[in-house]
Order: structure tokens, then C-alpha cells, then sequence
């Protein structure tokens, strides 16, 4: 325990990193489970089957081997995927290639989740809703911004929390891949600290679920307040 209290910059640094991780990767997972979604509701086929393709894909991939996809193999591709150009710092946190890497490979595979809660919403709405709007003469695009996607928000908002959750704490994998987040932190401390192990554990995981419960509580209230009556 004392390995904790006698460093508390370092447990700060480390899910500061977690939670910029969690929530850079947190809004692009969002916008591409939103437009994978829109893929696989709307009418052009082949939009409908690489969106459907993607998904069935990238669920039963593993995240850790996106991870590697990401970091060995997709910069031998395109050079422009070594993210080698990326070195941003911004107070105590530096942004680099590997950080990078996390924010695409976790931004990948939530997607596709993300995904499935929209499409969940958009199958929520009444089939009269989008009918009316096509009657009033609205385009398919419109139909979906402006009528389906804002009821079906609202409709997914518990799936999107659950995903969301799982995002957090899948944020771990990139301790194994160079980001010094909260994983890793706690890996270094019980390698350095072997006979506090067991403080450490508690510690890092009470703050993992004070993280889960803030995110809960976000949810439960966009949820009430988004709810139709």
C-alpha cells in the first residue's frame, strides 16, 4: 500500500492516461458505430454488406490482436500507419506512437459494438416514423439524422453505457503495448513491491470501479433524461 501512497503522481499519471484513452477512443468509436450503423440500416446493398462484413469481423477478433494488426503490421502496409510522425506533449502526458496505436485499435474494435447498441435503437423506432418522413418527402439522409438516429439514441443509451464500460476497461490491453496507463502501472508497482501486492490490487481496482460507477452515473442520467414517456 505504501507504494501507492508514497506515489501518488505516478497513479494520477497512470489513469489520466487511462481515462484520455477511454475517451479520445471513447468519441471515435461513436462516430464510426454511428456510421456503421447508418451502413447496415440504409438501402445500398453494398454499404449493407461491408458494414454487416466489418462487424461479424472485427466482433470475433480479439482485441489484442488488433493491437498487433495495428503495431506490427499495418505500417508495413502504409507507412503512414507507424504513426512514427505523432509526438505530442501536453503537461506530464506525452502523446506518441503508441498511444496513438491504442486510440485506432480500441477506436476499431468498439466501433462494431457501438454499432449493434444504434442498430438496437434504430430497430426500436416504429416503422411509421421513417414512413411519414419519406411522405413528407424527406431523402433517406434525412430521414435517418433527422427522425430515426435521434429516437434511436435514445433507445440505446443502456447498451451504449455497457459498451462504453467495456471500453474502459479493454483501455488495459495497451499497458501490454508501450502506453503507460493504470495496467501497467500497476504491473510496475507489484513487480517492485512484491510483498504489497495485495494493496496494490485493491487500490488500483477501487479506482477502476469509482471510473465504472462515474460513467454509470452519467448514463443513468442522460438515460432519464432522454427517456420518452
Amino acid at each position: 500500500m505504501n507504494a501507492v501512497l508514497d506515489n501518488p503522481d505516478l497513479v494520477a499519471k497512470a489513469f489520466g492516461y487511462t481515462v484520455l484513452l477511454f475517451l479520445v477512443s471513447g468519441f471515435f468509436s461513436l462516430i464510426g458505430g454511428t456510421l456503421l450503423a447508418a451502413c447496415r440500416v440504409g438501402p445500398i446493398s453494398i454499404l449493407r454488406t461491408v458494414g454487416t462484413a466489418y462487424v461479424t469481423i472485427v466482433r470475433n477478433t480479439p482485441l489484442v490482436m488488433i493491437f498487433m494488426f495495428m503495431l506490427f503490421g499495418a505500417g508495413k502496409v502504409f507507412d503512414t500507419l507507424r504513426f512514427s510522425w505523432v509526438n505530442v506533449q501536453i503537461g506530464p502526458f506525452d502523446f506518441t506512437a503508441f498511444f496513438t496505436v491504442a486510440v485506432v485499435s480500441c477506436s476499431l474494435y468498439t466501433s462494431a459494438f457501438i454499432c449493434e447498441a444504434i442498430r438496437s435503437g434504430v430497430n426500436a423506432v416504429p416503422l411509421g416514423q421513417a414512413e411519414a418522413a419519406r411522405a413528407i418527402g424527406l431523402p433517406f439522409s434525412g430521414v435517418l439524422t433527422q427522425v430515426v438516429l435521434p429516437q434511436a439514441f435514445r433507445a440505446s443509451v443502456p447498451p451504449l453505457a455497457s459498451t462504453l464500460i467495456a471500453l474502459l476497461k479493454n483501455t488495459s490491453v495497451a499497458g501490454v503495448f508501450g502506453v503507460i496507463e493504470a495496467a501497467a502501472q500497476m504491473k510496475f508497482f507489484t513487480n517492485d513491491h512484491a510483498d504489497q501486492r495485495w494493496g496494490i490490487f485493491i487500490t488500483f481496482a477501487l479506482i477502476y470501479v469509482v471510473l465504472v460507477e462515474i460513467v454509470s452515473f452519467i448514463a443513468n442520467r442522460t438515460e432519464r433524461r432522454w427517456r420518452i414517456a
